[in-house]
C-alpha cells in the first residue's frame, strides 16, 4: 500500500506539472505576437505619416488649448483688418493698409497644403531671398506681406504682433512629419504655356468659376462684421494687393489658382482648373489697376534673378514690359539660361 501511495503521489505531481505547463505554453500561444519585419515596420511608418492631419484651428480655439500667445497670432492673421489694418481701434496699430487678411490667401487658417502653407514655415528660415539678395528670417518674410500683400508697413520686429504671429506659425508645424515637409511648402508648379495670356479666355474662365464668390467686378463679399475683412477678397482695386505682390505675377497667381480655386472645389491633389485656364485667369485677374508699390526698382538688386513674371522693370534682358507681365514666358526663361545659365521657373 505504501508503494501504491508513492506512486499515486508522483503521477498527481506529473499531472500537475503537465497541467501547469500547458497552461504556460497556452497563454503564450494566446498573447504572443511576432516582432513586424523591417518591411512591416515601414509601411506602419507610412501608414502613420499618411494619416497625418494638420491641426484643426477652429477645435483648438474652441477648447481653449491655445496659448494666449498663439490665440493672439492666430486673430492677427485671420482677421487682419481690425487687428493691425485699417479697422484697428488703436491708429498706432494700423499696419495692414488694406481690408484683406492674411487667411485670405493662406488658406484654412494657413493649413491647406498648395496655398502657401505656413505648416512648417518656421523650418525653412533663415533663407536666401532674392527680392533683397539677402539671407533673410521669418520676420523680414512676414514684412515683405505687409508690405505687398497688405499695402501696409512693417511691423517692428520686436513687436509683440510680430511675436504673436511666429508663434502661432510654430505651433502649427511642431508635429508635422519630416516627410511632409515638402507638400505643405509654397505652391505646386504649373507647366508654363507657350502662349501669351488671353485675356478673353480669362475673362471666360473668370465667369464660369470665380465670379459667384468674388463679383463680376472683382471686389469680393466682406463678412458681416465688416472690421473683420473679406469673406471672399477682391481680386483688384483700392483694397487688393499691390503691384509688388508675387500675386501680381502671372505664374505665382497661376499656381496658386490651380491649386486652390474654385474655393472649396479644388485641392492641389484634386484641381479643377487646368494648367491653361489658370494662366488665362491670373492674366485677366492681373490686367485691372491695383494700388502701386513704391521704390520697386529697388527689389532684386541683382537684376537677374527676377521672376521673368515681375512685370515692373528694370530687368537683365530685352524683352518688353508687356512679355514680362503677360508672357509668353518660356523665351525669356530660355534666355536667361542661355546668357547667364539660370533655371527659372516663375
Amino acid at each position: 500500500m505504501e508503494h501504491f501511495g508513492y506512486l499515486v503521489r508522483r503521477l498527481f505531481w506529473l499531472f500537475v506539472t503537465v497541467l501547469i505547463l500547458v497552461t504556460v505554453l497556452f497563454i503564450t500561444l494566446l498573447t504572443y505576437r511576432p516582432a513586424p519585419s523591417p518591411k512591416e515596420n515601414t509601411l506602419l511608418v507610412e501608414e502613420k505619416i499618411e494619416e497625418w492631419q494638420p491641426k484643426n484651428v477652429l477645435k483648438a480655439l474652441d477648447d481653449g488649448s491655445m496659448s494666449p500667445a498663439v490665440k493672439r497670432g492666430f486673430l492677427l492673421v485671420s482677421e487682419t483688418s481690425g487687428q493691425m489694418g485699417p479697422q484697428a481701434k488703436n491708429p498706432n496699430n494700423r499696419f495692414a493698409g488694406n481690408n484683406l487678411s492674411c487667411t485670405n490667401c493662406h488658406l484654412q487658417y494657413g493649413t491647406q497644403a498648395g496655398s502657401g502653407s505656413w505648416v512648417g514655415v518656421v523650418d525653412r528660415f533663415p533663407q536666401f531671398r532674392g527680392r533683397e539678395n539677402r539671407i533673410g528670417d521669418l520676420q523680414d518674410r512676414i514684412n515683405g506681406c505687409m508690405e505687398r500683400s497688405m499695402n501696409g508697413r512693417k511691423l517692428p520686429k520686436d513687436s509683440e504682433e510680430i511675436r504673436a504671429i511666429v508663434a502661432y506659425m510654430e505651433w502649427l508645424g511642431d508635429d508635422l512629419p519630416q516627410e511632409k515637409e515638402k507638400e505643405y511648402k509654397g505652391y505646386p508648379k504649373i507647366k508654363i504655356p507657350e502662349v501669351k495670356v488671353d485675356l478673353t479666355v480669362g475673362k471666360a474662365v473668370y465667369d464660369k468659376e470665380c465670379v459667384v464668390c468674388h463679383g463680376a467686378d472683382g471686389q469680393g463679399i466682406k463678412k458681416p462684421d465688416a472690421s473683420k475683412g473679406y469673406l471672399y477678397p477682391p481680386l483688384w482695386g483700392p483694397d487688393s494687393f499691390n503691384n509688388g505682390a508675387g500675386m501680381h505675377r502671372v505664374i505665382t497667381s497661376a499656381e496658386f489658382i490651380k491649386s486652390n480655386m474654385p474655393f472649396g472645389l479644388a485641392t492641389y491633389k484634386n484641381p479643377k482648373l487646368t494648367d491653361e485656364e489658370a494662366y488665362h485667369v491670373a492674366g485677366y485677374i492681373n490686367s485691372f489697376d491695383r494700388p502701386i508699390k513704391s521704390n520697386t526698382e529697388e527689389d532684386f538688386p541683382d537684376k537677374k534673378l527676377k521672376p521673368v513674371s515681375t512685370s515692373y522693370g528694370p530687368w537683365m534682358d530685352n524683352f518688353s514690359q508687356e512679355q514680362h507681365k503677360y508672357g509668353p514666358f518660356p523665351p525669356i526663361i530660355a534666355y536667361y539660361k542661355e546668357k547667364y545659365n539660370i533655371e527659372k521657373s516663375k
